[in-house]
């Protein structure tokens, strides 16, 4: 029997929320309510969704600060979130994917667009088709088991991060421009802005730690991953004196 996504909707505005529940329902998945953060931790608790459709204002606590809860807790880091926002200026886009969100879709938005935001968060964190292993200096990541590891050292990273650093290491030492890695990454790029790469990046960069400098920013061009990491001027004298 065929697996049906479960999706999480937590809107406060019934109409909404019913509209998307049935839209939903006809494009193959398993909607299931909440009206506030409350009933949306409980949901939570009582069965993890595969994505969730979390609204950006909500009574009580709101969108944002529900996202950056769910990715510090290890239950529900890699559940993707879709962020619902009626704020369509790029610095509020930008705070819900620093937030911990993986994209988000500005209201109001048509049935299709949503779906297929939907299905491409999925694609996203499917474990990729080849599992295989690679490693870029001291940074290790395995697709199979879906585990990177710095010198040692387990590292946590949400799905889309992970995607986007399993591109990188396969390609070391190349240059991506942000189109190449939505065209790559992403795949249905037609409805995600470049600046969302930036925003990625970040995050990816943070999570990694000391390894996030093998991330490099190429001016005018895109990012490349490095294994030869240059050494801080701080670092070398270090080294000279020693």
């Amino acid at each position: 029997m065929k697996h049906l996504p479960r999706v999480l909707i937590v809107e406060d505005e019934p109409a909404i929320a019913e509209l998307i529940q049935v839209n939903l329902k006809h494009g193959g998945f398993i909607p299931v309510l909440a009206y506030d953060s409350v009933a949306a931790q409980r949901e939570l608790d009582t069965m993890l969704p595969d994505v969730i459709l979390l609204d950006w204002m909500l009574p009580g606590q709101s969108g944002l600060s529900l996202a950056r809860l769910w990715r510090k807790q290890e239950r529900t880091r890699s559940i993707p979130i879709l962020m619902l926002t009626a704020r369509g200026d790029e610095p509020d886009k930008v705070a819900g994917l620093d937030a911990g969100a993986d994209d988000y879709i500005t209201k109001p938005f048509s049935t299709q667009e949503l779906l297929a935001r939907i299905r491409a968060v999925l694609r996203r964190r499917a474990p990729e088709s080849q599992g295989d292993s690679v490693t870029v200096g001291a940074l290790v990541l395995d697709a199979a088991t879906h585990r990177i590891a710095w010198q040692g050292q387990d590292l946590k990273l949400g799905p889309t991060e992970f995607k986007l650093l399993h591109y990188l290491m396969k390609h070391p030492e190349r240059v991506h421009s942000r189109s190449s890695l939505l065209d790559k990454v992403w795949g249905d790029h037609v409805f995600i802005e470049e600046r969302t790469v930036d925003v990625h990046v970040k995050r990816l960069r943070e999570a990694l730690g000391a390894a996030g400098a093998m991330v490099e920013t190429v001016r005018g061009a895109g990012y490349r991953l490095t294994g030869v990491v240059a050494k801080t001027p701080a670092a070398t004298a270090a080294s000279a004196g020693s």
